[in-house]
């Protein structure tokens, strides 16, 4: 036993734990372990392999080769010889290193420990180091995970601690596409086990979900240790490495519109991270509403962030402290609610996070708490507000008085210099107020000006000519400033409202085109842009215009608010397009200028019902046409193929009953056969023809029930020429006996299995077809997949959505049928709720994918694939 330097029995040091994390089994983690286990060993390093598992690899095994491996230890359960790492051989022999493989490995009964890792754990104890292996799905806390999205639960998991306690944990990766062909090449699982694994566990979609949760893990690692070095360093300054965005709520109704934004702002790198704070002052007043920050507390839970309640005087340094406690890359306030005289008197939130923000960035959002529809503005008869000409009169009334008060404390000016300061007046009145208070300005402007400043003072008349047409020309000049004012006011009203009837035309027309209910969507535009309580869109039965129906011969199409109108009479305001539509509102009357608007409106709705009563028609007319090509294809069937039987039948039956030909017992037998397969192959492109009339008509009536696979394909399997007909012994099937029950029609599931069984024995060229079924989940539903896989010719990509069409023979050329075997088969599995896909076999050929529903109350079970049983 060798004995560490530097430390004596009593002061041995814990061995460091290495962990080669595996994306997915396959990858080559066990590989990779014993490259490193050969590195150290060239270095001096003592380095034993205290168990590894080879699976039948070859490259796998080869690396063992000059590495010291220690026996296992046998035991014995229920009459079966199990091998086991040796613990205590290795704690014996004790190695600097020793290798052990598949760390979430359950040990046989007996054992000293349940689990692997905790034979590691002694080991580390020991002072020995270990370089371990296991595999991102053996995660405990990733079981559910996992089962969800392959379908498969995991027997033998391992504590999260355990992994987490490891000094180092490296990641073992390889793309999809890689790891594929990796088992396409049979370096992974023997042959006979490729195409199952392909069709089932190692898909791609799988093997993505199962990288993107091995990144994640490590991510969060990778994490907690930089945070630790932080700490250890006392560094400060955040080092965003990954997007983790803090999202201030103060209890306002804003809080909902600011964590969407903030989740999406976090959602744009892979492993983002939202964190919700909510920041109560220390003096205890409480100005936020506890029922309205429940319901944002469960909307970030919701979006997958944490929420947490601080204590702090200064709302904006605790937001910004605790986002450089967690290392935020940025911080996401609403903008300030206060008007523009609050906000200058007392700075707002976000204000003070932006100002003290340093390298956090810092996202200001806008968050009015529902976006105003687009509405048309009201025409007034004023078109200035009224603060605005209450300010204006106040102006024309006392700006002259206060105005003759301030010249009169100032030496004597010229009167020139006394009309300009009245001019301010007057152009100050008209700005505000328009016309009016800019006219009275001036005049009062003029009389002041001639009472008070024009010689002789203090009388109305005026000594010089040329004072007179100084006065005149300030009448005129005010008047003219305050009807350009008022103009001015009166074309931006204009222009305003017609930028907003172009802006309600536009967005009724995106409506119309892109919304998946265009009609109720433009509706609700409508009473929205007009503020109506409802409306309707009304058109007459059968396009009559609307002079040849009365009053109340309206169909209501569609409609958005309250109460629907029936007839055009009902509502407020009504626009008929063509007497045959029409577009009523209710609970709102309109002016000349809103009703002009109101009929551009009903227009674009007559054309968007007209729009869809067109495609209506032409989705009719593709069916009839569908419809005609499917009568043409059946005509050219029944004189081709249905007459090639009919003629074999016939020539039989006229040679058995011909009277000048004597027969021999061979010959009869023989041509007695002939009739017999004419018939059955003339019953079968009957039934074809039937099933596709029943499946187009919708007449297929299923009686669900609960079945089992196994017996479903057993029963096909036999049909198809088991023991003695022609397919005997070329199809195989796997069929693990604990699938859970599926709920269809028995009857109609053996025909579709049938079809699909016939199909791959067809196009096989002679070599086996295999049936597969395993557990599966789409989309998260859970079911039960059933593959037919041959390895035929197959066919190219477009081809194989065109082989469910019927009266298609795709390289099929030289056989018997009609075509319809696959599409009746899709037809059949839909009417029972489930689907029918094709794919390329790897290696060549074609896959049948048939997913059936689970019966209610069952689980996904195992998808593992039993052995082979010859057929």
């Amino acid at each position: 036993m060798q004995q560490r330097s530097g430390s004596g029995p009593d002061e041995r040091r814990r061995g460091r734990l290495r962990v080669l994390l595996g994306a997915a089994p396959g990858v080559g983690k066990t590989y990779a372990a014993l490259d490193e286990a050969r590195r150290r060993a060239a270095r001096g390093t003592d380095v034993v392999v205290a168990v590894v598992e080879t699976h039948g690899r070859e490259r796998t095994a080869e690396r063992l080769e000059g590495l010291e491996v220690l026996p296992r230890r046998t035991v014995v359960h229920r009459g079966h010889e199990l091998t086991e790492m040796d613990l205590d051989a290795v704690l014996r022999r004790a190695p600097e290193v020793a290798v052990v493989d598949e760390l979430a490995h359950t040990n046989a009964p007996g054992s000293r420990h349940a689990k692997r890792w905790q034979d590691v754990q002694d080991l580390l104890a020991a002072g020995i180091d270990v370089l371990a292996t296991v595999n991102i799905q053996h995660l405990e806390s990733l079981r559910d995970v996992v089962a969800a999205v392959t379908g498969v639960e995991q027997r033998e998991t391992l504590p999260d601690a355990v992994l987490r306690g490891a000094e180092q944990v490296q990641l073992v990766d390889m793309t999809p596409e890689a790891l594929r062909r990796r088992l396409a090449h049979g370096n992974v699982y023997a042959p006979a086990r490729v195409d199952a694994a392909l069709s089932s566990y190692f898909r791609v979609g799988n093997l993505t979900a199962l990288r993107e949760l091995a990144l994640l893990w490590l991510a969060d690692r990778v994490d907690e240790g930089l945070e630790r070095y932080r700490a250890q360093q006392g560094i400060d300054r955040p080092w965003p490495a990954r997007e983790r965005v803090v999202v201030a709520l103060t209890g306002g109704p804003e809080g909902e519109t600011l964590v969407r934004r903030a989740a999406r702002t976090a959602q744009r790198g892979a492993g983002g991270e939202l964190l919700a704070v909510h920041v109560t002052r220390g003096d205890g007043l409480v100005d936020d509403s506890p029922a309205r920050l429940a319901r944002q507390r469960e909307l970030v839970e919701s979006l997958g962030g944490s929420f947490h309640r601080l204590v702090g005087d200064d709302v904006a340094d605790t937001v910004l402290e605790f986002a450089r406690g967690v290392n935020a890359s940025t911080v996401v306030v609403g903008a300030s609610r206060h008007g523009r005289l609050a906000s200058l008197l007392r700075a707002g939130v976000g204000d003070a996070v932006v100002r003290g923000s340093g390298a956090v960035d810092v996202l200001v959002v806008t968050h009015d708490e529902r976006p105003p529809a687009v509405r048309l503005p009201a025409p007034a008869r004023a078109v200035l507000s009224r603060w605005r000409r209450v300010l204006g009169w106040v102006l024309a009334v006392a700006g002259p008085v206060l105005l003759v008060l301030g010249l009169a404390e100032f030496p004597r000016q010229d009167l020139s210099t006394d009309l300009m300061a009245f001019l301010v007046v007057v152009v100050a009145a008209a700005l505000a107020g328009g016309l009016a208070p800019g006219v009275a300005a001036a005049v009062l402007g003029s009389l002041a000006v001639n009472w008070f400043f024009t010689p002789p003072v203090h009388r109305w008349t005026i000594a010089e000519p040329a004072n007179a047409v100084a006065l005149a020309v300030f009448v005129l000049v005010a008047v003219a400033v305050a009807g350009t004012v008022d103009l001015a006011a009166r074309r931006s009203a204009e222009a305003a409202r017609r930028r907003a009837e172009t802006e309600a035309l536009a967005v009724l027309t995106r409506t119309a085109l892109v919304a998946d209910d265009p009609l109720g969507e433009s509706l609700e535009h409508v009473r929205t842009t007009f503020a109506a309580g409802s409306a309707s869109l009304l058109e007459r039965p059968g396009g009559a215009p609307a002079a040849a129906a009365p009053e109340d011969g309206w169909d209501l199409v569609a409609c958005a608010g309250g109460a629907p109108c029936r007839a055009p009479a009902e509502g407020d305001a009504e626009v008929v397009v063509d007497g045959t539509t029409a577009l009523v509102l209710r609970g709102r009357l309109l002016g000349a200028q809103d009703r002009r608007v109101l009929e551009a409106f009903a227009v674009q709705l007559a054309a968007l019902r007209q729009r869809q009563r067109l495609g209506a028609a032409a989705e009719q007319a593709r069916r009839l046409e569908e419809g005609d090509a499917v009568r043409g294809a059946l005509l050219t069937a029944v004189s081709h193929d249905l007459r090639t039987p009919l003629a074999s039948l016939k020539a039989g039956v006229d040679s058995l009953r011909a009277t000048d030909i004597e027969l021999g017992e061979d010959d009869r037998r023989e041509l007695l056969g002939v009739v017999a397969d004419a018939g059955d192959r003339l019953q079968s492109l009957i039934d074809d023809l039937l099933d596709l009339t029943r499946v187009r008509s919708g007449a297929v009536e299923p009686l669900l029930e609960d079945l089992a696979v196994a017996d479903l394909v057993e029963d096909v399997v036999h049909a198809a020429g088991e023991p003695a007909g022609p397919a005997a012994g070329l199809v195989r099937r796997e069929v693990p006996a604990d699938l859970p029950l599926v709920r269809g029609d028995a009857g109609l599931l053996r025909r579709v299995l049938a079809n699909l069984v016939q199909n791959a024995l067809r196009h096989a060229a002679g070599s086996p077809v295999e049936v597969v079924a395993s557990t599966s989940v789409e989309d998260g539903r859970h079911g039960v997949r059933v593959l037919v896989v041959d390895h035929g010719p197959g066919l190219p990509g477009a081809a194989k959505e065109r082989a469910f069409t019927p009266f298609q023979r795709l390289g099929d050329r030289g056989g018997e049928g009609l075509g319809l075997g696959l599409a009746v088969a899709r037809g059949l599995a839909e009417a029972v709720g489930a689907r029918l896909a094709a794919e390329d076999t790897p290696g060549g050929g074609l896959t049948l994918v048939l997913d059936l529903p689970l019966a209610a109350g069952s689980r996904g079970g195992t998808s593992t694939v039993s052995q082979r049983v010859g057929a």
